[in-house]
C-alpha cells in the first residue's frame, strides 16, 4: 500500500504510480508488501567500502533525517523508503533518526535495524532441546539495554512463519513497520525496538506461508488488555519487594506431609463483588480472603486459574496467556501483593493450572503461525472433543518448554507455594473420552499417551528441583499407578492426587436417605482399600456444586434439621478421614443455591444459625485438625489409621482410630442415620477416662446436644478385638471424637 506521492503538483495517475512500482527492486516491494523474511538485509545501515546506506522503511513520516539535522535522507519515488548515502566514517553504527509525520510532529528514535541479533545462541539451543527453564526471560516483551541504549527486545516462536512483525499502538497496528529477524533453524523471530516504553500495546503479525496474515497475541506476554481486548502490555520489570522470605525459607525445610493443609478453593471472580457488582483488586481480595481463611482456620488457599483467559464462564480452565495473571483483578504486581500478603499472615497459596489443551481462539495459541505449532495436526490427537478445544504436543521439545517454563514461572516469580494440574486424566490417556476409531494408539499399539508421561515426569522433576518445599497436585481419577510417588520409583512424581473415588463414593453415601443407607455401607468402607497407595487430597470442589449438582447444602438428603446434621456430619467424616483437605467457597457456611460464577456468594447466610453453625463446626474442626498431630501427621500411611468397626452397617455407623507417631490416639465414631444410640458398645485399646473432645450435634453448632457429657470410663470388658471398651451416646445424624486424658 502506497502512503504517499513524492511529485508534488503532478496529478496522480494509476499508469504512472505502476511505472514508478516496476522499477522499485524486488527486495524492497517485498518490504512494501510485508513479504519479506529478512527485513535487515534491506533495512538499516550497510557499508560498502568506505560508504554507507542507510534505508528505513517509514509509512508515516513526511520527511527523514539523522538525529543532527545534517543529514537528511532522501525518498525513494512512488515509495515510503528513505535513503541516505554518506561516508561510513561520519555515521555511527547505532544512529538515531528524527522525522516528521503527517501532522507535522517531530519524532525522535533509534533505527531498530542498526543492531545485530541480540537473543544468545545457547539460550535459542536449549531452548530447541527443550531444556531452557526460563523461556519466559527472554519470550515476549521485556526492558533490554544493548551499548546504552534501551528499548523493548521482542521474541516469538513461529517456525512456520513466512514472516512476523511487531505491531501496536506504537506504529499504527502496521505490520510494515517493524518484521522481525529470523534466527534461522530454532524457529525464533526477534526485534529490539529501542526506545520504546512500558505500558505499549502489542502483538504478533504473521504472514503465513500461504499468505494469510494473522494478529495473535503474545505467547509468553506478561500482561494482558481485559477481555474482550486481547492485545499483550509491555511491562517494565517488577521491582516489588518481597516480605515472605521467612514463609519460603520455612518451606523449602518442612515436611508438607507431616503438616495439616485444609484448603479453601476459591473463584475470585465469584467469591465477593464490589458494591457495584464489579470485580476486586487483587489487592483489596489479599486483605478480605485472609481475614476470612484465618478466621475459620484454612491453611492454604487454591485459586481457579488466573491464568489470562478471555471467557469469564470457562472459569480460566481454557488459558490464552501462560505467564499472565488476568487483569480482570489488576496487574502483575497487584497479584504479587496478593500472595505476598498471604504468606506474611500464614496461608500458603496453590494455583489451577491447565497443561492438558488449551482454546481455539485464533488470536491465540490455536495454529499459531498457520501450522498446528502447539497441538497435534491430526485431530484424532490435537483435539478435546468434549471440550471443544486443543491438546499441546507434548512429543515438541519447543512445546514442553513453554509449558514447564510456564509452571517454573508462577513458582518462582510469583512465590507459588504449589500447583494443581487440571485434568490429567484426559493427559495420560489416548483414547480419553473418545469412540474406537477415534484416536491413534502409542508406538507400542497401546492407549497410554507416554509422550505426556514423559512430560509430566520431566514437570515435576523440574518443579520440585528448582523449588523445593512447592506442591504439584493432580486431578486425576483414573487408577493409573503411582500418580504421587517419585519418578526414580516409576511414578509420575506428582506430590498429591486428588481422591475423586473417595469424593464420588462419599457424596453417593451421604445423599441416601438415611432408611437406605445401610445397603450402601461399602461406599464408606471401601475407600481404605487404596487410602494409602497414593498421597490422597480429599476435595469438594468447585465441580461438584455446579451444572445442576446443587449445593453441598442441597445434597444432603431430609428435612431442614437433617440437611444441616447430615452436613455437620459429613464434614467432620472428612476432616477425620486420611488426607488433605478442599472446601470450595461457599461451603463453609452452607451457601444455599449451587454455585454461579457471575455473582458473589450469599454472605448474608452467615447470619442465619444453622448457616452460621455450619461456619463454627468447620472453625473447629480446622482448628483441632491443626492442633492435634494424631489428625495430620499420618495421612498417607497405614499406621495412622486403624478400624474400630467399620462392618456395622445394620445400624449405618463406622468407628475408628487416628494416630500419630507417638502412639497418641483419637477415636472418631459417626452416626449416619437420625436414630439416638444410647449404650453403644465400642473396643479400645487402653483402659482410662475418655473425653468427648468434638461433638457435631453441640448446640454451639445447631445440633440437639445429644453427647456424653464430662467423659467416659472404660471397662474391663472386652470389645470388637480389644482388651476394653466403653458404652457411650452417639447423637443422631451425628460424629464424636474421643481422646483418652492423660493420667
Amino acid at each position: 500500500m502506497l502512503t504517499s506521492c513524492p511529485l508534488q503538483g503532478v496529478p496522480f495517475k494509476a499508469g504512472f504510480l505502476k511505472l514508478m512500482m516496476s522499477k522499485i527492486p524486488v527486495a524492497l516491494k517485498r518490504i512494501i508488501d510485508a513479504r519479506h523474511h529478512d527485513p535487515f538485509e534491506v533495512l538499516g545501515r550497510h557499508v560498502h567500502g568506505d560508504d554507507c546506506r542507510i534505508r528505513v522503511f517509514m509509512p508515516q513520516a513526511e520527511k527523514v533525517t539523522l538525529e543532527d539535522g545534517q543529514h537528511p535522507f532522501r525518498r525513494l519515488q512512488g515509495t515510503d523508503f528513505f535513503e541516505l548515502e554518506a561516508a561510513a566514517d561520519k555515521i555511527d553504527e547505532h544512529y538515531r533518526l528524527e522525522w516528521q509525520d503527517k501532522s507535522g510532529q517531530i519524532h525522535k528514535a533509534y533505527d531498530p535495524y542498526c543492531f545485530p541479533p541480540l537473543l544468545p545462541e545457547f539460550d535459542l539451543h536449549l531452548f530447541s532441546e527443550g531444556k531452557h527453564r526460563h523461556a519466559y526471560r527472554f519470550f515476549g516483551a521485556h526492558p533490554y539495554e544493548t551499548v546504552g541504549i534501551s528499548g523493548i527486545l521482542f521474541a516469538v516462536w513461529a517456525p512456520n512463519a513466512a514472516r512476523v512483525s511487531v505491531v501496536g499502538n506504537f506504529n499504527h497496528w502496521d505490520g510494515r513497520v517493524h518484521p522481525m529477524r529470523s534466527r534461522g533453524g530454532s524457529g525464533v523471530w526477534e526485534l529490539f525496538i529501542p526506545e520504546l516504553g512500558h505500558g505499549s500495546l502489542y502483538k504478533f503479525e504473521i504472514r503465513t506461508q500461504d499468505g494469510h496474515i494473522s494478529l495473535r497475541t503474545d505467547p509468553y506476554g506478561n500482561y494482558f488488555q481485559c477481555r474482550p481486548d486481547t492485545a499483550a502490555i509491555v511491562v517494565s520489570e517488577s521491582d516489588y519487594e518481597w516480605g515472605d522470605g521467612e514463609w519460603i525459607n520455612n518451606r523449602a525445610t518442612s515436611n508438607w506431609q507431616q503438616e495439616p493443609m485444609s484448603i479453601y478453593e476459591v473463584h475470585l471472580g465469584s467469591w465477593r463483588r464490589d458494591d457495584q457488582g464489579g470485580f476486586l483488586n487483587y489487592r483489596d481480595l489479599a486483605h478480605q480472603l485472609t481475614d476470612h481463611a484465618n478466621r475459620v482456620g484454612f491453611t492454604h488457599i487454591e485459586l481457579l486459574p488466573i491464568t489470562e483467559h478471555p471467557l469469564d464462564g470457562s472459569w480460566g480452565y481454557q488459558t490464552t496467556g501462560y505467564f499472565a495473571p488476568t487483569s480482570r483483578f489488576g496487574t502483575p504486581d497487584d497479584f504479587r501483593y496478593f500472595i505476598d500478603y498471604l504468606h506474611q499472615n500464614g496461608i500458603g497459596i496453590i494455583l489451577d493450572w491447565v497443561p492438558a489443551h488449551f482454546p481455539r481462539d485464533r488470536y491465540a495459541l490455536a495454529r499459531f503461525d498457520g501450522s498446528a505449532l502447539y497441538e497435534h495436526e491430526d485431530p484424532r490427537k490435537g483435539e478435546h472433543r468434549d471440550w471443544g478445544t486443543l491438546i499441546f504436543n507434548f512429543g515438541r521439545n519447543e512445546v514442553r518448554n513453554f509449558l514447564i517454563s510456564s509452571a517454573i514461572y508462577w513458582l518462582e516469580e510469583f512465590h507459588i507455594d504449589g500447583l494443581r494440574v487440571d485434568a490429567v486424566a484426559s493427559m495420560l490417556y489416548l483414547d480419553y473420552s473418545r469412540e474406537p476409531g477415534d484416536w491413534v494408539p502409542n508406538q507400542y499399539g497401546g492407549r497410554e499417551n507416554l509422550e505426556a508421561v514423559d512430560f509430566l515426569r520431566e514437570l515435576n522433576s523440574v518443579t520440585h528441583d528448582f523449588h523445593p518445599g512447592t506442591l504439584m497436585i493432580a486431578e486425576e481419577s483414573t487408577a493409573w499407578p503411582q500418580v504421587s510417588r517419585p519418578t526414580w520409583l516409576g511414578g509420575l512424581g506428582f506430590s498429591m492426587k486428588w481422591n475423586m473415588g473417595w469424593m464420588h463414593d462419599t457424596l453417593s453415601y451421604t445423599s441416601q436417605d438415611p432408611i437406605y443407607r445401610h445397603y450402601h455401607h461399602d461406599l464408606l468402607t471401601f475407600g481404605l482399600l487404596y487410602a494409602f497407595t497414593e498421597n490422597f487430597v480429599l476435595p469438594f470442589s468447585h465441580d461438584e456444586v455446579v451444572h445442576g449438582k446443587g449445593s453441598m447444602i442441597d445434597k444432603m438428603p431430609g428435612d431442614e434439621w437433617q440437611k444441616f446434621a447430615n452436613l455437620r456430619l459429613l464434614y467432620t467424616y472428612m476432616f477425620t478421614y486420611p488426607g488433605k483437605k478442599l472446601l470450595f467457597m461457599g461451603s463453609e457456611f452452607a451457601q444455599g443455591c449451587e454455585w454461579n460464577d457471575s455473582e458473589a456468594l450469599d454472605w448474608f447466610l452467615q447470619e442465619h444459625p444453622s448457616h452460621k453453625g455450619i461456619t463454627a463446626l468447620l472453625t473447629d474442626l480446622n482448628r483441632l485438625y491443626r492442633e492435634q498431630p494424631v489428625l495430620h501427621q499420618i495421612e498417607f500411611e497405614y499406621p495412622g489409621f486403624d478400624w474400630i468397626d467399620c462392618h456395622d452397617s445394620s445400624q449405618s455407623i463406622l468407628s475408628y482410630v487416628r494416630k500419630d507417631r507417638d502412639g497418641n490416639e483419637i477415636l472418631i465414631i459417626l452416626n449416619f442415620t437420625p436414630v439416638p444410640r444410647e449404650n453403644y458398645r465400642i473396643g479400645v485399646n487402653h483402659p482410662g477416662n475418655y473425653a468427648e473432645i468434638f461433638n457435631s450435634d453441640s448446640e454451639f453448632y445447631g445440633g440437639s446436644n445429644m453427647g456424653n457429657g464430662s467423659g467416659l470410663v472404660s471397662e474391663d470388658n472386652p470389645w470388637m478385638g480389644r482388651s476394653q471398651s466403653i458404652a457411650l451416646t452417639l447423637p443422631p445424624l451425628g460424629a464424636i471424637l474421643l481422646h483418652k486424658q492423660e493420667g
